[in-house]
Formats: structure tokens, C-alpha cells, sequence
């Protein structure tokens, strides 16, 4: 690697090559903070607040570092007095137009300029005068959009252009410049897909899930209700991140532990229905390798990817798996099977799924959702929104002791447990297939070319008496676009089975995961650390395929009775799309 040589505040730097100066000083372990940077995304030099000083032999001078080249023999500063005073006006000309409600902010002590101004001392009343005003947009079921509090970093701009959809961009010009959907319409009536990346990047409270705790809380407290919780897989692998553990930590025992203490009357694992999925859905496959039905087959747990095929590739909608989501299944096995065992109207429960995903808080209203003549699922909040309970109940969550789910719709095998990273349904589904087309138990059963935070992967996957069959798993609708376009084209890779995510690298880098500051996402390799977290609990647990779940046998051989796919199975479990309108009035 041909590297530089430079000095950064009077320290000897080597860098590699075409490295910015950013670059350069986060190489050397020197952080310059940022605010519109996102590594690879949105690199424009907007905020100014990543300005140093620079000197290439003709005297020092001010640029901006995320986008300025690093040379040989450059000289950089980046605290003098000029750049702390620099960055302090900067931060005073953005609070000037800046709605300052901290108080009552959920992003309050998670606010990146916030956290800035602190530490620059800005002054908040340092620049008055005209302060544009926006109405609040909260037409969508999973987000709040508040221009009052936006710093026009345009980081949201740059998540949703590479989820493709690129339903908000920079509108007007000069002071009138504000983030914005296309004429100005509703969120709810633009071809947002609900993915809530613009959520997770955005570095104040002007991107928010809808908060939905309040409806949680009066839940808990109301005495005529029984009220269920439900944890998607990846949650476990991302809570901890809200209470200060490490990315990748797994606080399983503590998470379940919390939520009793929060007063839930059971608390489930989504696990046991991510089971269920598999089996309906390898099912389903193998039916349609069988029968010649419409291959290749695509799965269905993501509900921003699906709206994203409603709104942009409708006519491929046959190749969806007809199968709900696990936290829908989940629900729906609720409010009929053990609903019914426990002798509960369904009337009366209230599940509440908390998700890794701003997607599903759109999905629980979906059509065709309710096996029980009620929604499968009534609440569902973020892991953020859990967090918030848990501090907001003053439950001190780092002193916990580890703790069980209730049995039996929390029973899980290692196939369940992977569902949160890109790959995990499929290599969940293959294992399963495998077994079941060739016959036999099959030990080796680690499909490795499915994993990885690629966006995309292919693999071809030799299966006895099927022989070789090619898989795609794609992660972000990004992603998803390329997989669509190959569709639309006749599938000329031949692909049989198709694993789709909303959001890139799954449910591990969902909408609704806690913040981590920019730095740490243009660091860290978020999406590995926290997948890696389900992939060491799948190893270490002694069943680890789909259809050995024996609280999924008990249920097929007491309530599924006509089996996979047919019957009460067919009409709980599954679902159906439609054609949806990108722009409406």
C-alpha cells in the first residue's frame, strides 16, 4: 500500500494514499468531529463542522477535512483557537434556526449536536432573528418528521437514496431550504417503504419512530387486558448497545428479565415463530420446486421490503412467499392456539412485539393480518422504544440476572435464533430443505456462502435428489433493486430461492436499533459485530434446524393438524399483497 507522510497537531502521520485529511486522522486514531459526513454515503463537506487547518507550503488555511486530499509533507491542526472558534460560530448559526426543545426531546443526551455544543460552549441565543417554521408530518404509521429540529446534514437524504426509494431530497433554495418529499406531500402518500434508515442516521430528533409506549403502558395497566411481549431475534444482539455495553453483546437473560419487571403477563421469543416460518416456508418451496409453481421463490419476513416490491415491482409479487412474518405468526398462534388452551378471549390480549424495525409498526396494519378476527399483533415498538421504557421504569438493566422466556411459544432452535443477519432465513430454510428433500439428517449443515454483510450474495447449493440449486440473498432495497431487475429480465442467474431484507445487513442494522454516534457507524463494522452475536448463540445451541423444534411438532400435532401449509395452517400463518399507488393526494 503506497502511503504519506504528514504531520497532524505536530504528530508524525503515515496514511494511505488518497486518504482525505479525515482519513488521514482517523488512521492515526485523531477524531475531527462531523456531522453531515457518512463514510462512503455522504461525503459533501455541508456542516463545516469537520474544518481544520491545513498547510501545503503556502501557509495555513481553513478546509474542510471529510472531503479535502491528504498529501505529502502537509501540515494539519485541528484544534487551534481559529477551528474552536470556527466550528462554535458554525454550531451557533445552526441553533439559531434550530428548534430547541431538549427538554422534552426523546434524543436529549443522544443528540449529536447537542453533544457538540456542549462541548464548544455555543451559545444558543448567539444568532436571533427569522427562524423558518414547519408543520409536524406524522401521516405515517412508523414515523415522525419535525424540519424544525433538521440541520440540513442531508445524512437522511443519503440513507434513502441508497434504499433506492429516494422519497426525501433538499427542496428550495437559501433559507428556505428544508428536507422534503416530492410537493411537499405526506409521507404516507409517497412510496416510502418504512425502513427507518433515515431514522437511525439522523443526528438530532428531526427523524423519529412513532413512539408508541404510551399505548404499551396502558396496556400493562389496564386489568381486563393480558398483555404479551414478544422479542425479534436480532434484539438481543442490539439492546445492550441503549445501556452502554459493547456492539455484538448479547443480553438475552437480562432483556427477558427487564421485561417482567416492566409487568408484561408472558414474555415470548419470536424465535418459536421464526421456527414456524421455516417449516411453512421451506414447505412452500419445496412445493414449488415440486409442482413447478413460480420460482424462484422469495421470502417474505421483511415488511419494508415487501412494501418496497408493492410499490415498485408489483407484477414479481407471485414470487413472494406467502408466509406472515415471525412476529406475526407469533401473534397469530397466540390469539388462537394458546389463547385457546388458556381459556383467554382473544378480544383480550394484547401481544406487543418489540422489533428491530420502524417496517412492522406499518405491517401490524396491513389486511389480512388477523387470524383471529383481531390484528395478529396490536403494538409493536423499536428497540429504542424499549430502552426508553426500561429507563423510563428505572429498572437498572446492567444489574439484572439472567432469565428464561415463558414456554411453550418461546422454544427455539439455532436456524430461529440467525433469522436477524442477512443470510440467517436462508440458511435457516436450506437447512431444513436439505433434510427433508434428501431424506436424511444431515450434519453438515453451516451454509457459510450465505453469510456476510454483502449486500449481495449468490451461491449454488447441491441438495440430494434435487441436485444443485442457486440461491440470492440481498440486504437493503438497494440491493433488492439489482435482485428485481434480474427478475424482470427472466433470471438469467437461474436462481430457485430468493432471501430479501429491507434493510442492509438485516435486522441487526434495522430502523428502530439504538443510535451509535457517526463515528462509531463509519467504524465499526456494526452489521458483523451483532450478527456475529446470533451466529456464536446458533453454534453453541444443541438443536439447530427449524423442524426439530418440539414445541413446533406439539403444535402441528394439536392445533395444525392438516399439516404444513393446508387447513388452519394455511389461513393463521399466511398472507397476501397488493399493488400499491407511488403518489397519492
Amino acid at each position: 500500500m503506497d502511503m504519506i507522510n504528514l504531520k497532524i497537531n505536530g504528530i508524525n502521520v503515515s496514511a494511505p494514499k488518497g486518504s482525505t485529511i479525515l482519513e488521514a486522522a482517523r488512521y492515526a486514531g485523531i477524531e475531527i468531529p462531523t456531522l453531515c459526513f457518512m463514510k462512503d454515503k455522504n461525503e459533501i463537506g455541508a456542516c463545516r463542522i469537520c474544518v481544520v487547518e491545513a498547510n501545503e507550503g503556502r501557509g495555513f488555511r481553513i478546509v474542510t477535512s471529510c472531503v479535502y486530499p491528504a498529501s505529502e509533507g502537509m501540515e494539519v491542526l485541528t484544534n487551534s483557537a481559529k477551528i474552536q472558534k470556527a466550528r462554535k460560530t458554525t454550531l451557533e448559526l445552526m441553533l439559531s434556526t434550530h428548534k430547541k426543545e431538549c427538554l422534552s426531546c426523546a434524543r436529549s443526551t443522544n443528540c449529536e449536536l447537542q453533544k457538540l455544543c456542549k462541548e464548544y460552549g455555543a451559545d444558543e441565543n448567539a444568532f436571533n432573528g427569522f427562524r423558518p417554521e414547519y408543520e409536524i408530518d406524522d401521516s405515517a404509521a412508523h414515523l415522525v418528521r419535525d424540519n424544525n429540529k433538521c440541520i440540513l446534514c442531508r445524512r437522511c437524504i443519503a440513507a434513502c437514496k441508497e434504499q433506492y426509494v429516494g422519497v426525501i431530497g433538499a427542496n428550495n433554495r437559501g433559507i428556505d431550504t428544508a428536507v422534503g418529499t416530492p410537493f411537499e406531500l405526506p409521507l404516507n402518500n409517497v412510496p416510502c417503504i418504512s425502513c427507518g434508515q433515515c431514522t437511525v442516521v439522523c443526528p438530532t430528533g428531526a427523524l423519529m419512530e412513532k413512539d408508541d409506549t404510551d399505548k404499551v403502558w396502558a396496556a400493562i395497566n389496564d386489568p381486563t387486558k393480558t398483555v404479551i411481549v414478544q422479542t425479534a431475534p436480532a434484539i438481543r444482539a442490539t439492546l445492550g448497545e441503549w445501556f452502554g455495553y459493547q456492539p455484538g453483546t448479547n443480553v438475552e437473560g437480562q432483556m427477558v428479565a427487564a421485561l417482567r419487571r416492566l409487568g408484561f403477563d408472558k414474555v415470548f421469543d419470536t424465535d418459536f415463530a421464526a421456527d414456524l416460518t421455516i417449516v411453512e416456508e421451506a414447505n412452500e418451496l419445496v412445493e414449488r420446486i415440486k409442482n413447478k409453481g413460480v420460482l424462484p421463490m422469495i421470502t417474505s419476513c421483511s415488511p419494508g421490503w415487501v412494501k418496497f416490491c408493492e410499490y415498485y415491482y408489483a407484477d414479481l409479487l407471485p414470487h413472494l412467499s406467502t408466509c406472515k412474518s415471525p412476529h406475526e405468526m407469533e401473534g397469530a398462534v397466540i390469539k388462537t392456539y394458546w389463547a385457546q388452551k388458556n381459556g383467554i378471549d382473544p378480544k383480550d390480549i394484547v401481544v406487543v412485539s418489540v422489533m428491530p424495525c420502524t417496517a412492522k409498526k406499518f405491517e401490524i396494519g396491513r389486511e389480512d393480518e388477523s387470524a383471529s378476527g383481531y390484528p395478529d399483533v396490536d403494538i409493536a415498538i423499536t428497540t429504542r422504544e424499549l430502552g426508553r421504557m426500561i429507563d423510563r421504569a428505572g429498572i437498572k438493566f446492567t444489574s439484572l440476572p439472567n432469565e428464561e422466556f415463558d414456554s411453550p411459544l418461546s422454544e427455539d432452535t439455532g436456524a430461529a435464533v440467525i433469522f436477524g443477519a442477512t443470510g440467517g432465513v436462508m440458511e435457516a430454510a436450506l437447512r431444513t430443505a436439505n433434510d427433508w428433500v434428501s431424506g436424511e439428517n444431515n450434519t453438515n449443515i453451516d451454509f457459510e456462502a450465505v453469510r456476510g454483510t454483502m449486500g449481495l450474495k449468490q451461491a449454488t447449493v447441491n441438495i440430494k435428489n434435487l441436485g444443485e440449486v442457486k440461491v440470492c440473498v440481498a440486504s437493503g432495497a438497494g440491493a433488492a433493486k439489482v435482485v428485481m431487475d434480474q427478475l424482470a429480465n427472466g433470471n438469467p442467474s437461474g436462481w430457485s430461492f430468493i432471501e430479501i431484507m429491507g434493510c442492509p445487513g438485516g435486522c441487526v442494522n434495522g430502523g428502530g436499533q439504538p443510535y451509535q454516534p457517526q463515528y462509531v457507524r463509519d467504524t465499526v463494522d456494526l452489521k458483523a459485530v451483532r450478527a456475529k452475536a446470533l451466529y456464536d448463540q446458533d453454534r453453541g445451541m444443541t438443536l439447530r434446524k427449524s423442524h426439530e423444534s418440539e414445541a413446533v411438532k406439539v403444535l402441528y400435532s394439536e392445533y395444525y393438524t392438516e399439516g404444513f401449509g393446508k387447513g388452519k395452517a394455511h389461513h393463521d400463518l399466511h398472507t397476501s399483497y397488493t399493488k400499491r399507488e407511488k403518489y397519492t393526494k
